[in-house]
């Protein structure tokens, strides 16, 4: 059975993240999760959260700013999610199903 991140041992999530602060400014919290800073660095900074960054490209968050975080993520994941088949037929033109 696996548990929930927030249940295992912080060595779960690596040494990288073993005792480690979360990287939001202000905030002295235990990180609960690690993630990569090319892939979340957007939506950090789209909920309102300025973070510290590090040498490694990792950002360390704790329970609250990653639920804030990855709220956000959600938001933006729904707004772009494909309705249809029909609805995007036109919009979206790849290889040679067109009429050229």
């Amino acid at each position: 059975m696996k548990f929930p991140k927030e249940l295992r041992d912080k060595k779960d999530i690596g040494d990288l993240a073993k005792n480690k602060k979360c990287s939001i400014k202000d905030c002295s919290e235990i990180a609960i999760r690690s993630l990569s800073e090319n892939s979340w660095k957007k939506y950090v900074e789209k909920a309102g959260l300025k973070y510290n960054a590090n040498s490694r490209h990792k950002i360390f968050l704790c329970k609250i700013h990653y639920h804030l975080s990855n709220k956000f993520r959600k938001s933006q994941e729904k707004m772009f999610q494909k309705k249809g088949f029909l609805d995007n037929s036109n919009a979206m033109k790849k290889g040679k199903w067109g009429d050229d």
